[in-house]
């Protein structure tokens, strides 16, 4: 069965969010008290802003080089793009995360402002997701942006998940800086 989750508008109140649609209570509960309450902290958007310098103006070919070194070191012994973004203390911080949440979180990755991987609770299959609506349809769309797909079987964590995705602001600017996705076990929250 293929659901679509999306947030509602006291959801929209609480979290400054969007726009409002339906979700499932439970869900719309746990969005409201277990995610945004951190997704906003100074480690959070410190490591956006830091990632984004880093990036800034990288170029379509230097950015679909690294997607493609990160697709072809998913799996593989050598991994130094997949180890530099797993190693950090943010990745750490998301794992952490995703195991405090009683399985409800299934990942957890965060995104510059082009849509590559910040960190991650664990590995993604791509490194780039800035041709995503995860990104697209949040960092591109501005702040309060939220993306909530359909619920579908993710290889990378090997569940049936509905992620949902919204865009990051800068805490003194309130300028869109990047986009976070987390996964959330729909099994948990029915």
């Amino acid at each position: 069965m293929i659901r679509t989750f999306l947030l509602s508008a006291p959801l929209v109140a609480a979290a400054g969010l969007a726009y409002a649609v339906d979700a499932p209570p439970a869900m719309k509960a746990f969005v409201e008290t277990d995610i945004m309450d951190w997704a906003q902290s100074a480690q959070v958007t410190d490591a956006i802003a830091a990632q984004n310098i880093e990036t800034n103006g990288a170029s379509i070919t230097q950015i679909e080089e690294w997607d493609t070194a990160w697709r072809a070191q998913v799996g593989q012994d050598q991994q130094p793009l997949i180890d530099e973004v797993m190693g950090r203390e943010l990745s750490v911080t998301l794992g952490e995360r995703v195991a405090a949440s009683g399985g409800r979180i299934t990942e957890i990755f965060i995104m510059d402002a082009l849509g590559l991987n910040v960190a991650a609770s664990g590995v993604t299959s791509d490194y780039w997701q800035g041709d995503e609506d995860k990104h697209a349809k949040t960092y591109g769309m501005g702040a309060g942006s939220v993306f909530v797909d359909e619920v579908e079987f993710d290889e990378s964590s090997q569940t049936y998940q509905g992620q949902v995705s919204f865009a990051i602001t800068d805490p003194d600017s309130g300028d869109v800086i990047g986009a976070m996705t987390v996964g959330l076990n729909a099994e948990a929250f029915f």
